[in-house]
């Protein structure tokens, strides 16, 4: 196409591969002035068609706004600006979408009615203010009324989650399963209870030392990780050793005498910190926030099923 020849829309759509309908509907927009009209008023255009039609496939392609579309060709905002506010438009499109897609795969998973759907819908959409708020109602709650350690409330209220502007599948899960867990009933039941036992433990047996408490949970996991590791049954006799050097360290740490009573107090204790759900809950922040995952799982319950057949 010379510099002087004018080519009608037919022509143009051959040479841009675009119908004749899209541009004569661009042109209708005002985004692609003719450059003449033939004496029955057929539009004619000139070389720059093909460079301006270029300019606006593409800004359409990538979804920016015909009127935005005209600002650039008028020049009025450049095409650095608008690419920024477009790019900053596809996260908040494509992180909607994660969103829709973690509630989709839950429902999926769980079979949900249209009710639970529409919940998981909401709890997925809630604001970082809103999900702050969601957590803090929890706590609340579960442990209003009892006197639990102030330092382990502190813990509880200082980890929220955090979602990131980008998060993946996996972060959106776990985030609507954390806030289902934190509105059910059971749940809150469950940590209810096992907060309530630790005050009653602790009334019983005393505030352990906080450096004691960590070197005996390192050398819980320590013990039934290598004991795990060489494939040995917690029912089993060779299992006998760990558990009674286990035993007797949390015996000295709570100034106890270890023996089949202290056995039976041990293991109602562990089994109802386990069953709330407690990890799980810490499991499920440690996705979301990105932080280490908890790893005092599965030794708890090694020993849980050790102190079940070894208690005498």
């Amino acid at each position: 196409m010379d510099d002087d020849t004018l080519c009608s829309i037919g022509e143009l759509a051959r040479l841009t591969g675009l119908t004749v309908k899209t541009i004569r509907f661009w042109s209708d927009a005002g985004v692609l002035p003719p450059t003449d009209r033939t004496p029955a008023g057929y539009r004619l255009y000139g070389q720059d068609a093909l460079a301006r039609l270029g300019l606006v496939r593409t800004l359409r392609d990538l979804d920016v706004p015909l009127a935005t579309v005209q600002r650039v060709l008028r020049r009025e905002v450049g095409v650095a600006e608008v690419a920024a506010a477009q790019a900053e438009a596809l996260e908040l499109h494509i992180r909607t979408l994660r969103l829709r897609q973690a509630v989709l795969r839950a429902v999926a998973r769980r079979g949900s009615t249209p009710e639970e759907m529409e919940l998981m819908h909401r709890l997925a959409n809630l604001s970082d203010q809103e999900r702050r708020r969601l957590i803090h109602d929890f706590i609340d709650d579960a442990f209003a009324g009892l006197d639990v350690d102030e330092a382990f409330l502190d813990t509880m209220r200082g980890a929220m989650p955090e979602l990131p502007d980008d998060p993946t599948t996996e972060q959106l899960n776990a985030w609507v399963e954390l806030a289902e867990l934190a509105q059910d009933d059971a749940f809150r039941a469950g940590m209810r209870r096992a907060a309530a036992d630790q005050v009653r433990a602790r009334s019983e047996a005393g505030h352990p030392d906080e450096d004691a408490a960590r070197q005996l949970a390192r050398l819980v996991q320590e013990r039934t990780s290598a004991a795990r590791d060489a494939g040995v049954d917690p029912a089993s006799e060779a299992a006998r050793p760990v558990l009674d050097e286990i035993v007797g360290e949390c015996a000295r740490l709570t100034g106890r005498e270890d023996g089949p009573d202290f056995r039976t107090w041990l293991l109602r204790r562990m089994t109802v910190s386990h069953d709330s759900g407690y990890e799980r809950y810490w499991r499920l922040l440690s996705v979301i926030n990105g932080w280490p995952a908890p790893t005092m799982g599965p030794a708890v319950e090694w020993l849980i099923a050790a102190l079940r057949v070894g208690r005498s």
